[in-house]
């Protein structure tokens, strides 16, 4: 009986792991766009507004299906998701690679974030199932793979882009290949779980109810929707224009701002990390309070600082601003039981689109007041994480002593 619960232990942190790298390959495919902006910029001429609407067509198709995704699988568990994520993400790269025109170059975008859309709600419910009642931890350790992998795409970018064209997206294209191998050995765990999951799925739904009325479930939802907007529309300025920043401001060439890039999205995969963790621990709530409120003093310096406090500063809002996600979904997730495709999919979604939406308003206001003036406006809006105050404690005594028992 102990051998048979530690080979299922060893299963779940397999799937787990590997999980966290098919994400890792799906968000390096995902943030090779935004790396490649100065490349494309040159081959077409693109103005700032441009490229923010490429990253708007890039996150409103992997927002927009998210939730609608999630919804139907709550009920439908469907393993062959993934794979057919990964098929949309290769086709992208390939039209990336051959496109001709500027609109060419926005469906490429949009086939690129459709590869998400369809991704991210199963995964998300994988890891869960993977979690053995860690449900934080399992949510981190999925979310930094897709961290480390944006923090990837800009390494392709500098050392296979930049140096060779555009046309070397063809072999980064290969990652798309490669991921669809490692999501088709995930398929055959998660179709032996998939009845199991449904059945638990409908038994939380039924046997443990938030014990919060409905409106306070839909303010917490707000609130939480509105840290997310908070912490997204700040990290487009500099998923998307960090690049830019440092070239116009410190005279950098684009491959030592593609590097500088890497080294801050390193920074969001570390903090990813320790954001699930530290939620199960010591709560969530508290997590969201340190992670958005918390980095409101290094954004404000941010716009004033040399180059040297320019990384320093870029390192240490990464590392914290990126510990909230985990713990804002799965803070979500326990709001809404048994709806965890539903769940991930709203709040993935959520945050692609409005990272898309700040990218393109960004992008429109750095047109017509300069980079460094987006930079400056942006640095209130860690602010919004005040709201966190109206938050309900759900992770009370007798939350945890379940939680407990559902590891024992």
């Amino acid at each position: 009986m102990v051998d048979a619960v530690h080979r299922d232990e060893k299963t779940a942190l397999a799937v787990l792991l590997t999980i966290s790298l098919s994400h890792l390959l799906n968000d390096t495919i995902q943030s090779l766009l935004p790396a490649i902006y100065p490349v494309l910029k040159a081959s077409f001429g693109l103005t700032f507004a441009q490229i923010g609407m490429m990253t708007l067509a890039l996150m409103l198709t992997a927002s927009v299906l998210q939730p609608a995704v999630g919804h139907y699988t709550d009920a439908r568990p469907t393993p062959d998701a993934l794979l057919i994520g990964m098929a949309f993400s290769l086709a992208g790269l390939l039209a990336l690679a051959f496109a001709r025109t500027y609109w060419m170059l926005l469906g490429a975008a949009g086939l690129v974030g459709l590869g998400s859309s369809v991704f991210h709600p199963e995964s998300s419910r994988i890891a869960r199932m993977a979690s053995g009642g860690r449900h934080g931890l399992a949510q981190s350790v999925f979310q930094v793979g897709g961290n480390l992998g944006s923090s990837i795409g800009p390494l392709v970018a500098a050392f296979i882009v930049a140096p060779f064209g555009r046309r070397a997206l063809v072999w980064c294209s290969l990652i798309a290949v490669a991921g669809m191998v490692v999501v088709s050995r995930i398929g055959r765990w998660y179709r032996t779980r998939a009845a199991h999951a449904s059945f638990a799925a409908a038994h939380m739904r039924t046997a443990r109810p938030s014990a919060l009325s409905r409106a306070r479930v839909g303010w917490s939802l707000a609130v939480l929707a509105a840290l997310i907007f908070s912490k997204y529309f700040y990290l487009a300025s500099l998923t998307s224009y960090y690049t830019f920043y440092l070239i116009s401001k410190f005279q950098m060439s684009v491959r030592d701002a593609q590097l500088h890039l890497f080294l801050f999205l390193a920074a969001v995969a570390a903090g990813t990390l320790l954001g699930g963790p530290i939620g199960d621990r010591f709560g969530r709530k508290h997590v969201i309070w340190g992670s958005i409120l918390g980095v409101l003093p290094f954004t404000l310096m941010l716009p004033y600082a040399n180059l040297f406090w320019t990384t320093a500063l870029t390192v240490v809002i990464g590392l914290t601003l990126a510990s909230a996600f985990s713990a804002i979904v799965v803070y979500a997730q326990e709001l809404v039981p048994g709806r965890v495709g539903l769940i991930s999919g709203v709040f993935f979604g959520f945050a692609f689109g409005m990272g898309g939406l700040g990218a393109a308003a960004l992008g429109q206001l750095a047109d017509a007041l300069g980079i460094e003036t987006v930079y400056r406006i942006c640095a209130f809006l860690p602010a919004i994480g005040l709201l966190t105050a109206f938050l309900p404690d759900v992770d009370s005594p007798a939350a945890r002593i379940r939680n407990a028992m559902e590891r024992a």
